[in-house]
């Protein structure tokens, strides 16, 4: 009852992040989960590979609640996202193939990294204001873009909102366009990450009932659940406020994780 306590918790967590930020949480849970799921019985050696296959099989409800909610508000780009699903869809087969061979610790300096890049990015990238309102972004560029984000997506546990945002704001769109057109394209890296670490996982990925592949289902099913509940809050704060102050703590909190998970791998 505390595990799913704590997933439920991790769950409202991202939900919320999901909405606010469009980053969906993700790095946070895998580093949640790479510390909790040894504690359910997970090998030490496939504890990173699970923490990020589960983490990206919980994204898909988290990504959806949040694509719903602002759908609501007219805030998803919907011919941007048509064009962006099959590079998503496929760079997240592709980058969750290239990580399962991976070895668990260079899997955590690759979020390590990560954390640190996108710490700075919101640390020292003064973001936009405004934007076209009326911008469509569209064409086979952002097919080759969402097959980047979603490798890059695989590999760290994530639903793609770090990149998709800042590609979009670059390109014009309005700031919080870009947070619900980028919510919708994680449903589809989730998806296809999560199917890959599910079905291309070695027979013995994970010796755990509830387990397909690197997916530990009764993790991602928790964290899911309360994903779901918390996403459209943080999409009403989204339209509600500016979110520096809060950015720059989450960026703190993120240069931590990152040290952490380096610290983890020495």
């Amino acid at each position: 009852m505390s595990l799913l306590l704590l997933y439920l918790a991790l769950g409202a967590c991202a939900g919320v992040l999901a909405g606010l930020l469009g980053i969906g949480g993700g790095l946070v849970l895998v580093g949640a989960l790479a510390w909790l799921l040894p504690t359910q019985g997970v090998p030490a050696d496939a504890a990173m590979h699970a923490a990020l296959a589960s983490s990206l099989a919980s994204i898909v409800l988290t990504a959806a609640s949040s694509a719903r909610a602002h759908h609501r508000r007219g805030s998803v780009l919907w011919p941007t996202v048509a064009w962006m699903v099959p590079g998503v869809l496929l760079g997240g087969w592709l980058g969750s193939r290239f990580a399962i061979v991976l070895d668990g610790n260079v899997l955590r300096w690759c979020v390590a990294g990560y954390c640190w890049i996108v710490a700075a990015q919101m640390l020292l990238v003064q973001p936009k204001s405004g934007g076209d309102a009326a911008l469509v972004p569209q064409g086979p560029g952002y097919t080759l873009a969402g097959g980047g984000i979603g490798i890059v997506s695989a590999i760290v546990g994530i639903g793609g909102g770090s990149l998709t945002v800042p590609l979009l704001v670059w390109r014009g769109v309005a700031p919080v366009r870009a947070v619900g057109t980028s919510s919708a394209c994680g449903i589809f890296i989730g998806l296809g990450s999560a199917l890959g670490y599910a079905l291309q996982a070695p027979a013995d990925a994970l010796p755990l009932a509830g387990a397909m592949g690197y997916v530990y289902l009764p993790a991602a099913i928790g964290v899911a659940l309360a994903s779901v509940l918390a996403a459209p809050l943080g999409t009403r704060l989204a339209h509600a406020l500016s979110g520096p102050a809060l950015k720059r703590v989450f960026a703190v909190f993120l240069l931590v994780v990152g040290c952490a998970f380096a610290y983890s791998a020495l």
